[in-house]
């Protein structure tokens, strides 16, 4: 079912000629193709074609021209965006740099989402439903917004090197690979929490308790570990009350999504935790399928989320996914999600999406990063673009939240807390309210944080991909 017109206007109509660009619209890359055919989320049928041809080599004026006419045909702002000529730009990517939107209108702010990866990198995330890396994430945007804090290790992936070595969340992070906190902070990069390479190795240290330590981690490929912490428990009041954690909206999320939910109807659920802090996005159905397991058949009839294209791409503007009725659905009024500058796009959505629906969503923590656009992924030359392509509403027509969604009972987070525990401020804040019907705590966050990116200190990629 789509939705009604939304009133949001979308980008300037007219088609734009860019000079410097070569090849014309014509055919269908082979990764675009495959990843639009699997669309579901049931109402994801009305794919677009994509008219752009492959390029016909892999050199850089090649590479260039294909990326020219995709961004013409597929990108999001290109009635907005740069009109640069190729020759002018030495690699394929100084020249896609050249081409993204740089804000000029009040309506939307400069494109700082859309990039590429090696297909194999893509492939291993959206795929495999892996990663390669050590594992750890660490606090950088908030030791960015609050100078002189300490930077705190956040989160661990289960499986990964990092977690076999006993690093922890809470453990504090004194130096990677030699050099201090403060200097990685004052500098904004973290870059040596990314590897390049399996075998590469990180060396941090660390404090716990007062005890200093030194731990070489070897990247490695792992698992992924997309939900955990669930739990179900009795509030003070008495409620009940399901947990939830929910790391990335993948493929992979769904089976083990399934068994929480059923958890939680045979217990008799009356409120649900949703822990999105750390949910960098992933894909639209996976998304779609979690706000269907919470809203049951509140959501019937209803879009869960409505894609729009730019007004080349005008005939498909109403692709939408639909809410399901899962067995396993709560059928809530209301939700509690914990929320934080690395809950981002696909995650978002979910809020965005059950609101559309009339779900009471109370978001607890902090405002998220605002990317309320998403991609559908391309392959070419053994790099995947991840171009923002369109925006998502829900059954309201609401969207556009670029500033992020803010929280409905603002508190901070506690590194040196473990997520699932009654010691953690959001999932406590969270529960008196479930009890209450009120915030809290109404004590302002440590500091701003301005402009949130989602990946500032090399945590989760934001995404919202259609499939």
């Amino acid at each position: 079912m789509n939705p009604p017109e939304a009133p949001l206007a979308p980008p300037p109509r007219g088609r734009r000629q860019r000079p410097g660009r070569a090849g014309s619209a014509a055919s269908a890359g082979l990764l675009l193709c495959l990843w639009l055919a699997a669309c579901g989320g049931g109402g994801g049928s009305d794919a677009p074609a994509d008219p752009v041809p492959p390029p016909t080599g892999c050199s850089v004026a090649e590479q260039q021209a294909w990326l020219g006419a995709y961004m013409d045909e597929w990108y999001f702002w290109t009635r907005l965006s740069p009109r640069p000529a190729a020759a002018a730009y030495a690699t394929v990517d100084a020249y896609f740099q050249a081409l993204l939107y740089t804000g000029s209108d009040p309506a939307f702010p400069r494109d700082r989402w859309s990039g590429s990866q090696s297909t194999e990198s893509f492939n291993l995330f959206f795929g495999d439903g892996a990663a390669l890396g050590y594992g750890v994430s660490v606090s950088g945007v908030e030791a960015l917004a609050s100078p002189g804090t300490p930077l705190w290790v956040r989160h661990v992936e289960a499986l990964s090197p990092a977690a076999a070595q006993g690093v922890q969340r809470g453990d504090e992070v004194l130096a990677l690979n030699g050099r201090s906190a403060a200097a990685i902070v004052a500098a904004n990069d973290f870059s040596a929490l990314t590897a390049a390479q399996a075998g590469q190795t990180l060396t941090l240290q660390l404090r716990r308790a007062g005890v200093e330590r030194t731990v070489v981690v070897s990247a490695a490929v792992f698992n992924l570990t997309p939900v955990l912490g669930v739990a179900v428990r009795t509030t003070a009041g008495g409620r009940t009350l399901g947990l939830l954690q929910v790391k990335d909206m993948i493929a992979q999320a769904l089976a083990p999504l399934e068994v929480a939910f059923a958890q939680f109807k045979a217990a008799g659920v009356q409120e649900l935790v949703l822990d999105l802090r750390y949910n960098g996005g992933g894909l639209v159905s996976t998304g779609a399928t979690l706000a269907s397991h919470i809203a049951g058949s509140r959501g019937s009839g209803l879009a869960y989320a409505t894609l729009r294209y730019n007004d080349q791409r005008a005939a498909t503007n109403n692709q939408s996914y639909a809410f399901s009725t899962p067995a396993a659905a709560l059928g809530l009024p209301r939700v509690f999600v914990l929320t934080g500058a690395r809950t981002c796009s696909a995650s978002e959505q979910v809020i965005n999406g059950l609101r559309g629906a009339g779900i009471d969503v109370v978001t607890v923590g902090d405002t998220t990063c605002g990317k309320p656009v998403g991609f559908l992924p391309t392959s070419q030359c053994g790099r995947t673009y991840s171009v923002v392509n369109f925006e998502s509403v829900n059954a309201r027509g609401e969207g556009r939240y670029f500033d992020g969604i803010s929280a409905s009972c603002s508190v901070a987070e506690d590194f040196t807390a473990p997520q699932a525990d009654n010691a953690d401020p959001l999932l406590a804040a969270a529960s008196a309210y479930a009890d209450s019907g009120t915030c809290p705590r109404a004590a302002p966050l440590r500091a701003p944080q301005g402009r949130r990116t989602g990946v500032a200190d090399g945590g989760e990629r934001p995404g919202m991909v259609v499939r």
